[in-house]
C-alpha cells in the first residue's frame, strides 16, 4: 500500500495575502475559506493508474494549522475516475494510506457530501483556469518580479501541499454552494506543485 503523485494544486481563499497556513501561520482572523482543485500529472496509489485525474475540494478552516484548527470540507472527485480509480483517491486523501496527505486529512474534522463532476484544470506556474463542475470555476494571475518571473516560495511550513509555491491573485471566480453552507469571495490565489512518494 502507497501511493507516488506528481501534479499541482490551485487554491484560491479569503486571506488577504497567498496562503499564510504554507508558512505555519495561521489564517486572516483564525477562518480561512478556501477552494482546492489538484490535478496528477502522473499518479500511482495502491497500484492503481490515476494519472491526468482530478480532485476538487471546498472548505472552512476555522483556527489554523498551529492552533488545532479543523476544516468542514465538501469533496468533488473526477467524473472521469472509475469506480476503482475513486476509491484510491479517496483512501490516500482521507488519510488511509498515511504520508503528508494524512497530515491534510487531520485537518478535516466534516466531510459534508463527496460529490462525482467534470472537472477541469488548466494552472501553471501560478497562472490559469480551474473549473469544479458547476460548484466552481475561477481564474489566477501568478505575481511577477519586476522581470516578468513569476514569485515563488519554497522549503514553506505545509509540505503535504507542495514544495514549490506561485503566489498570485484571484482574476475571476464563481462559487455556488451556499446550500452546503458555503459562500465566500476570495482574495488571494496560490498555486503548489507536489511530488509526494509513500511506500
Amino acid at each position: 500500500m502507497g501511493y507516488e503523485l506528481e501534479g499541482r494544486m490551485a487554491e484560491v481563499c479569503t486571506c488577504e495575502t497567498f496562503c499564510p497556513c504554507a508558512a505555519g501561520l495561521d489564517p486572516d482572523g483564525q477562518v480561512c475559506e478556501f477552494s482546492w482543485v489538484f490535478h496528477f500529472d502522473r499518479g500511482m496509489i495502491d497500484g492503481t493508474e490515476v494519472s491526468d485525474l482530478n480532485l476538487g475540494i471546498i472548505g472552512r478552516l476555522d483556527g489554523g494549522v498551529s492552533s488545532n484548527g479543523t476544516v468542514r470540507a465538501a469533496i468533488y472527485v473526477d467524473e472521469r475516475a472509475s469506480d476503482a480509480q475513486e476509491q484510491a483517491i479517496m483512501a490516500a486523501f482521507t488519510g488511509q494510506l498515511g504520508g503528508p496527505l494524512a497530515d491534510l486529512a487531520s485537518l478535516i474534522g466534516e466531510v459534508v457530501s463527496t460529490t462525482r463532476v467534470l472537472i477541469e484544470y488548466d494552472v501553471d506556474k501560478g497562472t490559469g483556469s480551474f473549473r469544479t463542475g458547476d460548484v466552481v470555476s475561477g481564474r489566477m494571475d501568478a505575481l511577477r518580479s519586476p522581470d516578468g518571473l513569476p514569485t515563488t516560495m519554497s522549503d514553506f511550513a505545509l509540505a503535504p501541499l507542495g514544495s514549490n509555491l506561485y503566489a498570485g491573485t484571484p482574476a475571476d471566480f464563481t462559487l455556488d454552494a451556499a446550500d452546503i453552507g458555503f459562500d465566500f469571495e476570495p482574495n488571494s490565489a496560490t498555486q503548489f506543485e507536489f511530488h509526494h512518494v509513500v511506500a
